[in-house]
């Protein structure tokens, strides 16, 4: 009987659960080649031809029962029966990566001792083969006793192969024999197993080991790195300018088309002249560079070289006060600030985990870049450096490292405040390199674009329509001289909040953007395009917001504001994420308060040493 099982999909991290878990269920989780992706359960279904529901359970990858750390300690409260509200699984898979046996055969002892029905998944069977390592799997389910699969993620034989087997077998009966070892004894046992199933033979200094020679390389490593993300940061500039150039006109055309029945003098030609085409448009634009920056990104992370740049960095991460296997959140962090704190739960221990958290929101997430691009475009000349270099690329470069170097420096004080002085060193596997899958980058990208034009046509819609009826209501008085937009309730708050924000150098209007761009950072540019098209230049500001900005704002406004998002968490989502990972009111009052200060001394600095300079 196999109708409805649970199975849960369990091993160490890596080792391609979460590949093979998307190709049974259809779902999309995010994988990647290295370790810490997968930091929740999730699940999903499986058909089988003859009627029966598999439920696959994807677990965080765990390298012992003995957990340390918070997405470790999922995986055994799910496997021992004590997570809530989640019943025990009815059958565990446990896949292990067949090019490093030795390593997670002592995972799948500790998993057999559970005496839980369980089949073994041997993944990534065809790398193993190439590596000269043969695995007698027969012998092995022998010695093991329990059934034992050959699979390759990303192919559905192996997959079709698993299900079979699952689909075979009497489940309802305990079909593994419990066997509690001791770690030495699991260490022996784990020798007498590769003996008898696994030939190794071949072995020879491969690409791998080439490839590790000059990326691993104290010198030469740092350069490759510097050089990888100097260029990346120049495509995003140079390769989306064409697609921009053609969004922008399609908006345009669009919004020609659209208005032009309407008189201009109409409230629904101002709604949508002014506040969604003028606000939505200048968002909508910049989806060519935040999809040229993840592709990178999603190439890198199947490549598996984040994991030695990892090893690269971790001495100064070490110096800085942060363990080495922060740099994994701090990098998903680049993604979203989000899904990077969330990440911290791979981190045992609970100070250098807070501290990750607290610095992840610093690393420049993709909502910056719409805001970061407008003001280089507005204010950086398009001209080369060195006859090759794009100057407006190496400021983009300046602003992502300005918030590595951030993060370093709280780290470093948070280091230097806190009385527990003690260091942990990085202990991380290096995955095989691999030639990303075109299928997971396209996909990748997909994803990307679709979260972004979601939160264009969800959040960013609502706050810019929100936006424009504050910018619209009241009206002017009889025989007002100046701009509608300055009697409205924005345009009252702006006002205020210019007393504040005027040492810094930040107009009226950029603190009406502030306010909705708490919600989320890119909101502030379609803020500034609905607030500036209702101020009086709207026939200039229609999706040509930086030639305004660039003719009204000073040099030392517009670094101020680049400044300010360095620092500043314009993102009630990651607060209340903080909130949650720490389970404290306080730590995410602390976030709150050194974020939003380091973003106001910041931008005060920057605005007025530029206006003394100039």
């Amino acid at each position: 009987m196999t109708a409805n099982l649970r199975i849960a999909l369990v091993g160490n991290p890596n080792c391609g659960k979460t590949a093979l878990f998307n190709l049974l269920t259809g779902s999309n989780q995010k994988v990647a080649n290295y370790a810490g992706v997968t930091v929740e359960r999730k699940e999903g279904v499986f058909h089988t031809s003859d009627g029966n529901l598999l439920h696959f359970l994807d677990l965080p990858g765990a390298y012992s029962l003995e957990a340390t750390s918070p997405d470790e300690a999922v995986t055994r409260d799910v496997l021992k029966g004590q997570y809530r509200g989640e019943p025990e699984p009815d059958v565990l898979v446990c896949v292990a990566d067949a090019t490093n046996l030795r390593l997670h055969l002592r995972f799948v002892l500790e998993l057999i001792a559970l005496g839980r029905p369980m089949v073994l998944a041997l993944n990534m069977m065809d790398a193993a083969r190439k590596h000269g390592i043969d695995i007698d799997t027969e012998v092995l389910a022998k010695e093991l006793g329990i059934p034992v699969v050959e699979t390759i993620a990303i192919n559905k034989d192996g997959a079709n192969k698993l299900v079979d087997k699952l689909n075979q077998r009497g489940w309802d009966a305990a079909s593994t024999q419990a066997e509690s070892l001791s770690l030495e004894q699991r260490h022996q046992r784990v020798r007498l197993l590769m003996e008898k199933a696994v030939t190794i033979t071949g072995i020879k200094k491969t690409l791998d080991d080439k490839i590790d020679a000059i990326v691993l390389h104290p010198v030469l490593g740092l350069v490759v790195l510097a050089v990888l993300m100097f260029f990346i940061f120049q495509a995003v500039f140079s390769w989306a300018e064409p697609v921009m150039d053609l969004i922008t006109n399609g908006i345009t055309d669009l919004g020609s088309w659209v208005t032009s029945p309407l008189p201009k003098d109409s409230a629904l030609f101002s709604l949508l002249n002014d506040g969604i085409f003028a606000g939505l448009g200048n968002v909508l634009v910049f989806l060519p560079q935040i999809l040229i920056l993840f592709f990178f990104i999603i190439t890198l992370e199947e490549s598996g070289y984040l994991p030695r740049a990892a090893y690269l960095l971790d001495r100064m991460m070490f110096r800085a006060g942060l363990t080495g296997r922060a740099f994994i959140p701090l990098l998903s962090s680049f993604a979203c600030a989000i899904p990077g704190i969330m990440a911290a739960r791979t981190i045992s221990d609970p100070r250098d985990r807070l501290t990750t958290i607290l610095v992840a929101p610093l690393m420049t997430c993709s909502a910056r870049l719409p805001v970061y691009t407008l003001l280089i475009a507005a204010f950086i000349p398009k001209q080369s450096v060195a006859g090759t270099f794009n100057l407006q690329g190496i400021v983009l470069f300046c602003l992502y490292f300005a918030g590595i170097i951030s993060a370093l420096l709280v780290a470093y004080v948070m280091k230097w405040l806190r009385r527990d002085k003690r260091e942990h060193a990085l202990l991380m596997e290096l995955p095989s390199y691999r030639i990303p899958h075109l299928r997971d980058l396209a996909y990748g990208l997909l994803q990307r674009a679709k979260m972004f034009l979601k939160r264009v046509g969800g959040i960013i819609f609502s706050l810019t329509v929100i936006l424009w009826v504050l910018c619209t209501f009241p009206g002017a008085p009889v025989g007002a001289t100046e701009p509608a937009i300055n009697y409205s309730f924005a345009g009252v708050l702006g006002h205020w909040l210019s007393y504040v924000f005027e040492p810094v150098g930040f107009n009226w209007q950029i603190c009406i953007a502030l306010v909705p761009g708490m919600a989320a950072r890119e909101v502030a540019v379609s803020a500034l395009g609905t607030v500036y098209a209702m101020s009086g230049t709207e026939d200039m500001v229609a999706n040509q917001l930086g030639h305004v900005i660039a003719s009204t704002w000073s040099l030392g406004t517009a670094l101020s504001l680049l400044a300010w998002y360095v620092f500043a968490p314009q993102c009630i989502s990651t607060l209340a994420v903080i909130r949650r990972e720490t389970n404290s009111w306080k730590v995410m009052a602390v976030s709150l308060v050194y974020l939003f200060a380091l973003a106001y001394l910041a931008s005060m600095a920057t605005y007025h040493i530029t206006e003394w300079l100039l």
